[in-house]
């Protein structure tokens, strides 16, 4: 078995942690370029228009449970839609900031080396140099 330490790659024993053995070293450059693999992926997942509409149905429930719970009758409907307004209001802040983290790591990655492709999905995604997305390969070759 091998793994790599820098961009070397290093023959070493086999590591059977399922046994109680010792686990192959991290290598903290590879974790960060994980990390921002994953963080790219969750921030791309879904477009800025799906992200209204998921906030728009989330705020609802919360908007209604804060309007009623606070007072009943008229009262709690303009309650309820003030809740539902400052919590829409904030939306825009939150796309900016998935903007913002999406702009960031796909920095880091394509300095690392990463490439773009285009999932089936048409989801952009990176995939390390010679790389290919999961599901994409042949097993038996």
């Amino acid at each position: 078995m091998s793994h790599r330490r820098g961009s070397e790659v290093v023959a070493d024993a086999r590591y059977d942690a399922a046994d109680g053995g010792a686990l192959p070293p991290l290598v903290p450059e590879e974790v960060e370029l994980l990390k921002a693999r994953i963080t790219f992926d969750i921030t791309a997942k879904f477009t800025d228009r799906q992200r209204v509409l998921l906030a728009a149905a989330g705020a609802v429930p919360l908007a209604l449970l804060v309007g009623f719970e606070v007072g009943e009758g008229a009262t709690a409907v303009v309650r309820t839609g003030a809740v539902w307004a400052a919590v829409m209001a904030l939306v825009p802040l939150g796309l900016a900031v998935n903007r913002r983290y999406r702009a960031e790591y796909a920095a880091r990655l394509e300095a690392a080396g990463y490439t773009t492709v285009t999932d089936p999905s048409g989801r952009l995604r990176y995939v390390p140099p010679g790389g290919q997305l999961p599901g994409h390969g042949n097993p038996l070759a």
